[in-house]
């Protein structure tokens, strides 16, 4: 009996490490057969800070997949993020023979053409990804192998990124016992899985929220055409909860992902929070205030992309037509709403589609880059197959969130611990305490100091 392709991805990211094996049958079509996912050390915005202890998270990664599918891993796919990559479009041209058919090898050639634009010598080449081709002034063609012409000419993305930080990360992942098999760009893996059929067809913008890194890719009519990352994600929101309200880290994360919003709108009105400090001192926030504390930091980041679009393509509601958010930091309450205000434009959370197996596990826009890395190692082309298209199956909604109960007061009230957070609700039939709400105008200094400043 023939095995079938194993191919695995190694999704590595500032506050996780994702690994996805993905099993492709005879069709071209994707199962899903292992996953591992362990908190991430030693990177930082998508760069090796400490070699040692992003091995060792790597190795963890692997060997969690594996023993889930049972199958042995010995290369991967491995994602690239950070500052350090840098993306160029480039023209390359080719002359045919008359009375010739344009052949793979010209294409080739003028592909390379367009490879040759002078580059940083510390840059290391990732991806030439071909754009659409054009024969004798004809545009739009996808494949231009059998065609009639004498002249050939093409667009291509050219993705390189800096040496040093690429070294680091081969290193840790050899280290880890493994083979790179190559190195993906993360918004190219993350647009590979999530835009769906239709929107090969169109451009659309990918975001993929990362802790770290914000990561952005334009694809036209499914090809990646432009690329960048902003150095901001969302452990930068979790830092701001965290300094604001004095509370440690891990804390202040849990608080983000249970009770925040983008939207202040969209924050429970009756929910408020009582935080005691690492001092011992307690005080109450609203549900409201805290998310007037998060949408700041993320309108700052989609202000980012949406500047670095405008400046590189154009003004972004004339480029595109819609934007997918995709990253585990996108599920917070309100992104969508919050990015629709910002880019004018239809937005929607994108989740890894067209596969099979441990989709339960898998479906979720924090595996959207681990998956498209396994999608990226069927064709190798930056292009999903189509034979990877599967019809949709209705989305399952996620259970609702557990509502916050009060608690019943019996004896003297418990002790509260340093840099802990207590729901405060009220009691049946009372109205919930209302609070002066600051006006959107002011600075987030101010606001802040106007929702503490009976306490900072």
């Amino acid at each position: 009996m023939k095995d079938n392709p194993i191919i695995v991805g190694l999704d590595i990211g500032t506050t996780k490490i994702t690994t996805v094996i993905g099993e492709v049958g005879d069709d071209g079509s994707v199962d899903i057969i292992g996953e591992g996912s362990v908190p991430s050390e030693g990177m930082k915005r998508g760069a090796v800070v400490n070699l040692e202890r992003a091995t060792g998270a790597i190795r963890q990664s692997v060997q969690a997949a594996e023993r889930v599918s049972g199958v042995r891993v010995a290369s991967v796919f491995v994602s690239v993020a950070g500052n350090h990559v840098k993306a160029i479009t480039s023209h390359g041209l080719a002359a045919i023979r008359r009375h010739q058919e344009i052949a793979q090898a010209d294409v080739d050639r003028a592909i390379e053409n367009a490879r040759a634009v002078p580059l940083d010598p510390n840059l290391e080449i990732i991806h030439t990804l071909p754009q659409e081709y054009v024969v004798d002034g004809q545009e739009g063609i996808k494949s231009a192998v059998g065609m009639h012409g004498v002249r050939l000419e093409v667009d291509v993305h050219i993705v390189a990124g800096t040496a040093g930080p690429l070294l680091n990360l081969r290193r840790c992942v050899q280290e880890a016992g493994l083979k790179v098999e190559g190195f993906v760009l993360q918004a190219l893996a993350s647009g590979l899985a999530t835009l769906e059929a239709a929107e090969q067809s169109q451009t659309v913008v990918v975001i993929d929220m990362g802790g770290g890194t914000t990561d952005v890719g334009v694809f036209k009519r499914g090809n990646l055409a432009h690329s960048a990352c902003i150095p901001i994600g969302g452990d930068h929101v979790t830092a701001d909860l965290a300094q604001i309200l004095k509370l440690p880290h891990e804390e202040a994360e849990n608080v983000k992902r249970r009770y925040g919003a983008a939207v202040p709108e969209l924050a429970d009105p009756d929910l408020t929070l009582e935080i005691t400090t690492s001092n011992g001192s307690t005080h109450a926030i609203s549900a409201f205030e805290l998310s007037r504390i998060i949408k700041p930091r993320l309108t700052e980041i989609f202000g980012m992309v949406r500047d670095e679009i405008d400046q590189a393509l154009g003004p972004v509601e004339l480029v595109a037509q819609s934007v997918v958010l995709t990253g585990g930091a996108s599920l917070l309450r309100g992104i969508p709403e919050l990015a629709r205000d910002r880019f004018r434009l239809p937005v929607r959370v994108g989740r890894p589609r067209g596969i099979g197996g441990l989709t339960d596990i898998v479906n979720g826009p924090a595996h959207a880059g681990g998956v498209g890395l396994v999608l990226y190692g069927i064709g190798q082309d930056g292009k999903v197959p189509v034979s990877v298209f599967r019809p949709e199956e209705p989305a399952t909604p996620p259970p609702p969130a557990p509502q916050p109960q009060a608690a019943a007061k019996s004896g003297p009230e418990p002790k509260k611990e340093p840099g802990t957070v207590t729901v405060v609700t009220p009691a049946p039939g009372q109205p919930a305490p209302k609070k002066e709400r600051p006006k959107d105008g002011a600075s987030l200094k101010d606001r802040v100091r106007g929702f503490f400043k009976d306490w900072m």
